[in-house]
């Protein structure tokens, strides 16, 4: 009986290690909803161009390379909830673990600068 319940162990940790492994793989596969959002919000802020179009696609594939898109989807609704005004915005400004979701994404946003957005030779 020990022996059945040992395999049986076995097998669920190697499906659960499998599922795991496969989750890890998905996580930065930005939704294309996503990656549309973001290319739509950089070009408004960065001229309706075609190099803008360009270097914005280039952006959101460079911080998607970089920081899964869980964490991104945090420290977006973070940024968004620092907006805010009264308590719940303060708490959202004022909190460690959040300061470090946010520099995270800020960090990817500064290598997708320097990948995408450097002046190009010509």
């Amino acid at each position: 009986m020990n022996r059945t319940l040992a395999k049986l162990a076995l097998a669920a940790g190697a499906m659960l290690a499998a599922g795991l492994a496969s989750a890890r793989a998905d996580d930065n596969d930005y939704p294309t909803e996503a990656r549309a959002d973001y290319v739509f919000g950089c070009m408004a802020a960065n001229g309706q161009t075609r190099e803008a179009l360009t270097k914005c696609a280039c952006s959101i594939d460079a911080i998607a390379a970089i920081l899964p898109y869980d964490r991104y989807v945090q420290a977006s609704t973070i940024l968004g909830m620092r907006q805010g005004i009264g308590q719940r915005a303060n708490e959202f400004r004022s909190t460690k673990m959040f300061d470090d979701k946010v520099a995270e994404l800020r960090r990817a946003q500064a290598e997708a600068e320097i990948r995408c957005y450097r002046p190009t030779a010509n």
